[in-house]
């Protein structure tokens, strides 16, 4: 499996009205950091190993897609933090994690 980049609000869009049937997995990952970089590593050891089949997979650049990254927050109610990954399950935040708390073991004991 892969996870797709997204970078404009019609595609966020898209992503939360398909968590009505499907959950669906962003990482906000900040290209300028090496916490954020550590993250991404964790979260494609998740998707290359042992992703959930049942749950789509995105990843948003905070610094390039603004509006997306802040989009989110506003749309789940949820403070915004880089790096920061967010279960999304009917429209709502259903489990997030930030900075060192994104592991490859935490998604997995929340999707598996």
């Amino acid at each position: 499996m892969s996870w797709t980049e997204i970078s404009t609000i019609d595609e966020w869009n898209q992503i939360l009205e398909q968590s009505s049937s499907r959950g669906q997995l962003v990482l906000k990952h900040s290209t300028t950091c090496p916490v954020s970089a550590n993250a991404l590593k964790e979260f494609n050891a998740f998707v290359d190993a042992n992703p959930n089949a049942d749950v789509d997979y995105y990843l948003v650049k905070v610094i390039e897609s603004r509006p997306v990254s802040n989009q989110i927050a506003e749309d789940l109610g949820v403070k915004h933090e880089s790096p920061q990954v967010i279960f999304v399950k009917d429209k709502a935040k259903y489990w997030t994690a930030s900075h060192w708390s994104v592991t490859d073991a935490h998604i997995s004991a929340v999707l598996n």
